[in-house]
């Protein structure tokens, strides 16, 4: 049920062939969910702007059940941070990550919600 979207300035072709299934691995591990339930959605030239620069930058937004509070997203936009840096080459300070906690009735799969 972790779904990652990233909005950026960039160019498609500059998205390396392994960033999603390499980010859906990263948001499988750092919210300890199976990768199986976790969707990647990139959106590459997107007309953006940060700090008023249309240098290379990005929007996530991270929804999960779970798993996402003061003190974990601390060390999950470290992660991501990093994970961005690596493969985008979009420094931290050039991008934000929203956080969605959502309720189990709110998010539904298959016919059904997650509600019980």
């Amino acid at each position: 049920m972790p779904s990652f979207v990233l909005k950026t300035n960039l160019a498609r072709s500059a998205i390396p062939k392994d960033f999603l299934t390499e980010t859906s691995k990263l948001v499988a591990d750092i919210l300890g969910k199976p990768e199986g339930y976790v969707c990647v959605c990139v959106e590459p030239d997107v007309l953006m702007t940060y700090g008023g620069s249309d240098a290379p930058c990005c929007l996530i937004h991270l929804m999960s059940i779970g798993k996402l509070g003061l003190e974990e997203n601390k060390g999950h936009t470290a992660a991501i941070c990093e994970h961005v840096k690596k493969h985008l080459n979009i420094p931290g300070d050039r991008l934000y990550v929203n956080f969605h906690d959502a309720a189990r009735q709110d998010v539904g799969r298959d016919g059904t919600t997650f509600a019980k």
